[in-house]
């Protein structure tokens, strides 16, 4: 059954209400969304199917654009938009007006036909493109508050079980999957880390099976070379200086010593 209708108004939210049904749809299913022009099937009947849709709803969206108020079809009788509401309410059916974008003003009865005016009294949501992801989610969880059998499918509250309880409020939970390389958790971490079965219990570094370098404090690290401050200065016959792996060893041939000249001075 169709827990939640999106009412709409073609050239006036339709995009907006196609927003909101492709994220109902991903977090409860199709079977528990209707959109018209979506949902309505080949050979039905239209208005028969639009009414007995609302009348068995549990939640309508009235998306609101900024023609909404304005559009001429609003106060009259065959308008489907109004005629949809109004059926909400006389049977009860909860209206929750969803504001498009940012500019949209919210409604005002005065502005409204007579069996509409009751949409100015309802608090309203805003949808703004730039803000979707979280008014989208915001939406959606409205939908299960004023909806719970939408609990049962809320793959949403599926996928956050399956990584464990929810974070207490300013801590920072992470989940991550199969790793090949540097894994970083970065910003301030509060509170204890358990890493392999080990608490550190006060947020510091816990360390385990390194093979390599490991740096967990501040200041440079130097690996496999020698740190030295100022020139290095080397000098005379014979000598010779190396740094680093030598697998091919080292040959010198030596003659008679080099006379010194005086330009060497």
């Amino acid at each position: 059954m169709h827990e939640v209708f999106i009412n709409y108004r073609t050239g006036d939210g339709e995009m907006t209400a196609a927003l909101i049904d492709r994220a109902l749809c991903d977090r409860f299913g199709e079977d528990s969304v209707f959109r018209a022009s979506r949902s309505l099937g080949a050979g039905r009947v239209f208005e028969d199917e639009l009414l007995r849709t609302v009348r068995r709803s549990r939640l309508l969206l009235a998306v609101v654009g900024p023609r909404w108020v304005g559009h001429p079809g609003l106060r009259k009788d065959d308008d489907w938009v109004g005629r949809e509401i109004v059926e909400a309410f006389e049977w009860s059916v909860p209206v929750v007006p969803v504001i498009e974008g940012r500019r949209t003003e919210r409604l005002n009865r005065a502005d409204l036909p007579a069996e509409l005016a009751r949409l100015a009294d309802l608090q309203s949501l805003r949808l703004d493109t730039q803000n979707a992801p979280a008014d989208l989610a915001r939406i959606g969880d409205l939908a299960v508050d004023m909806v719970p059998s939408l609990k049962a499918v809320d793959r949403t509250a599926r996928r956050s079980s399956e990584h464990g309880p929810a974070a207490a409020p300013g801590s920072v939970t992470n989940s991550i999957g199969d790793v090949h390389g540097t894994s970083v958790q970065a910003q301030e971490i509060t509170g204890g880390v358990n890493i392999g079965g080990v608490s550190t219990g006060d947020g510091g570094t816990v360390v385990k099976d390194s093979s390599g370098p490991v740096h967990t404090g501040r200041g440079d690290i130097y690996h496999n070379s020698r740190h030295v401050s100022g020139g290095r200065h080397i000098h005379g016959d014979g000598t010779v200086y190396f740094e680093g792996d030598n697998q091919g060893g080292i040959h010198q041939n030596f003659g008679n010593p080099r006379r010194r000249e005086e330009d060497d001075r």
